[in-house]
């Protein structure tokens, strides 16, 4: 039995990136011989295991063979006799191929050194094609590498576009696919995620509505920035959530009939996620009037955001108005929060106990914190 470190944190090691997770090949063992050490069982389908101590990931060298159409048509022989040399070939790209063994020396049987040396994507074999989900992979490593200067290599580019164009694609869940998504959202530069899935013409087969946003594909160097890519730059640039980069990217092609119906159709995207979209769907007619102050439009916009139960959702509207609306008025945000404390300050309670209930108390709980936001409506920063 040999037991080698494998994947993204020799990867990462080698690019000066703090490793977060390690995973483990074992080359001539069986499932009985993991099993009698100790580890658990991991999945159903694959051979991974769990270290009984460290818990982290130890998987068996194993060769796949393409069965049937998708991301799972793939049957799957584990043992012994597997080396690691038809571990490797199976692989997605040269760069996740690399293996220390246990004296910590680097192994390299697929070219992955020099592709780090290059700042090179590539794939191992034309067997990347037979998974799908290697396309979505591909998109995701280049938004979380290409500040380090990575770019596909044309070869791997060249597959992505014949995958692209194939049924195959099709054959992809929607939850991998927002799964994906989601990752890819976290990474430093998320717009090349759709940008490269735009390049080679799947984009318009997982979100038609994006691609028809960011337009036809032009030839290198002549793409203009589409506005949900502006956006979604921008949000990069304030260090905004994932949550907060989602919605800035699709807020503007969910406007009109059908709002996020035919996103929500196209992906499972998390509940929060589209609350905070919907959120911002209702009140962002109010932010013009806001931004100068205007009483009403202030009350409206703190009660549908519940400032005072809920912060961070008008920390979000915020920055999110900040994002998609820069030539809003400044000061905004300095408003909200003195006209937010004002509000506050008319307590329901001292209403009810002066004889209001029911609507009357809501007319007039309304009434008082319109003329205390009112009261405070000189410009923010002055006298």
């Amino acid at each position: 039995m040999k037991i080698y470190l494998v994947g993204g944190a020799v990867r990462d090691r080698l690019l000066n990136i703090p490793v977060k997770d390690r995973d483990w090949l074992v080359v001539g063992a069986t499932e009985d011989e993991m099993l009698a050490l100790g580890y658990a069982k991991a999945d159903s389908l694959f051979p991974v295991f769990i270290h009984p101590e460290t818990g982290e990931e130890y998987a068996l060298a194993r060769r796949e063979t393409k069965t049937a159409p998708g991301y799972k048509g793939f049957s799957v022989e584990y043992g012994s006799d597997v080396t690691l040399d038809e571990d490797l070939q199976r692989r997605d790209f040269t760069i996740n191929a690399l293996v220390e063994d246990e004296q910590g020396e680097l192994i390299d049987r697929v070219g992955g050194l020099e592709d780090i040396e290059q700042r090179r994507l590539r794939h191992i074999t034309p067997a990347f094609e037979e998974d799908p989900v290697r396309l979505l992979r591909g998109a995701r490593f280049i938004a979380r590498f290409s500040k380090y200067g990575f770019s596909l290599s044309h070869e791997t580019f060249r597959l992505m576009k014949q995958m692209a164009s194939t049924d195959e694609l099709t054959t992809l869940k929607r939850e991998r696919v927002w799964q994906e998504m989601a990752s890819a959202l976290s990474e430093p530069e998320p717009w090349r995620f759709f940008e490269t899935l735009h390049r080679c013409g799947a984009l318009v087969t997982l979100l038609p509505k994006l691609a028809e946003a960011m337009g036809k594909e032009q030839p290198h160097g002549d793409q203009p920035l589409s506005a949900p890519i502006k956006a979604l730059k921008r949000a990069v640039a304030r260090d905004a959530e994932p949550m907060v980069r989602f919605v800035a990217l699709f807020y503007g092609i969910c406007q009109g009939p059908g709002g996020s119906r035919w996103l929500t159709r196209s992906l499972p995207v998390k509940r929060d996620y589209l609350d905070l979209l919907d959120l911002l769907q209702g009140a962002a007619r109010f932010f013009p009037l806001a931004a100068q102050q205007e009483a009403a439009a202030t009350l409206d916009l703190l009660i549908r955001s519940r400032a005072q139960q809920h912060p961070e959702r008008l920390a979000r509207l915020l920055l999110l108005a900040e994002i998609l609306w820069p030539d809003l008025e400044e000061g905004l945000s300095a408003w909200l929060t003195q006209a937010n404390q004002a509000k506050e300050a008319i307590s329901p309670a001292v209403l009810n106990a002066e004889g209001f209930q029911g609507a009357a108390l809501g007319r007039e709980l309304r009434e008082r914190q319109l003329r205390a936001i009112a009261a405070i409506c000189e410009p923010v920063g002055q006298g």
